[in-house]
């Protein structure tokens, strides 16, 4: 086991190292006098399978929708997650799976490329310029327009929240458009967006109501998160009592990890699901959610939940939730008083 680990960290290392140029000196094809390019099928590249990186093509894609409405979209991630984010997305027609442990597949792990060479794309968009397999996955693709999701220049003096992870890509697609001719746009960047549909929301309402046994608004809470970005038992123990003592009129309810673990030791009402969508639905019919840096901090904010994400480690230019009254904290430099503050101004 610790030989194919070792062997999967030089596989990225030799991999990234040999694809960093691939697709930097590219430029935009020449098109006839007049001719805009008609996009009716885009592939996006994204062989990712986290919750949140997945999420935040949310709004990509519907940047793309709303540009080239009869426009159909493949994916090329990586895990089994994405036609659940996404089932309610008309545009998306074909998702193909990169397997999460390549040299355990190997046949499957082949065969991924030969389905992405033999499709032909009007356009290709690469989300991660440092991902080597999205890179590969964009340079083998059959199509004469390619984004390999490089910093385009000045773009970043021009936007200041350009670094985002929802939000360049967007940029990117917009100025690449420009370039090929068409208005560049300058409205807001779409929010995340799980669209979850009336009835899923109406169960989550039944589900929700079943938990707190009264029509008190509810607070959700996440109080975990992988690795460093979670925060200790006492920390949630501190803020956990604020909340009781500030807002008495409203009922919490922790949101529980898949792992079952709690940082408050399971004292709030808990709800746990491993159905991704069930607990978007919990959430959206919460006033408010409060999380760390994680996917169930981007699931609350595609829910539209007012979300207040609790930062410590990871950038809040890259990761912030934003739209719908959505609020990045960095916590280094705020204490128990300045959340509480934050959480009643969002409420009010």
């Amino acid at each position: 086991m610790n030989f194919l680990i070792e062997i999967n960290k030089f596989r990225r290392i030799l991999t990234r190292g040999m694809t960093r140029n691939i697709g930097r000196s590219r430029r935009i094809p020449k098109l006839n006098s007049g001719e805009l390019p008609n996009f009716k099928r885009i592939l996006i590249s994204r062989p990712n399978g986290r919750l949140g990186n997945l999420l935040m093509l949310t709004p990509l894609l519907r940047e793309i929708n709303a540009s080239f409405p009869d426009c159909k979209i493949d994916l090329f991630v990586k895990g089994n997650l994405a036609p659940i984010l996404f089932k309610n997305y008309q545009n998306i027609d074909q998702i193909i799976y990169l397997p999460r442990k390549p040299f355990n597949e190997l046949i499957k792990y082949l065969k991924v490329w030969t389905t992405i060479k033999k499709h032909h794309y009007d356009l290709v968009i690469n989300i991660d310029k440092g991902s080597s397999s999205g890179r590969i996955a964009t340079k083998i693709s059959n199509s004469r327009l390619k984004i390999f999701g490089d910093e385009i220049e000045n773009i970043a003096e021009k936007y200041q929240d350009y670094p985002h992870m929802a939000k360049f890509p967007v940029y990117n697609f917009r100025e690449y458009l420009a370039l090929l001719g068409y208005p560049l746009k300058e409205n807001t960047v779409p929010s995340l967006d799980l669209k979850l549909s009336d009835s899923e929301i109406s169960e989550g309402k039944k589900i929700l109501k079943d938990l707190v046994k009264n029509d008190k608004k509810t607070i959700s809470i996440f109080t975990y998160a992988t690795c460093s970005k979670c925060y200790s038992t006492n920390w949630w123990e501190e803020f956990y009592g604020k909340l009781k003592t500030e807002f008495p009129d409203y009922n919490i309810i922790e949101i529980l990890p898949i792992e079952n673990v709690s940082q408050i030791d399971f004292k709030a009402t808990t709800f746990y699901s491993k159905d991704v969508r069930e607990i978007g639905a919990i959430i959206a019919n919460t006033t408010i959610f409060i999380g760390a840096d994680s996917g169930i901090m981007h699931l609350a904010s595609a829910t539209k939940a007012p979300t207040l994400g609790l930062f410590s480690v990871t950038d809040t230019k890259k990761y912030a939730p934003y739209n719908f009254k959505n609020v990045a904290i960095d916590t280094n430099y705020c204490t128990c008083e300045d959340y509480i503050k934050t959480l009643k101004n969002m409420l009010d």
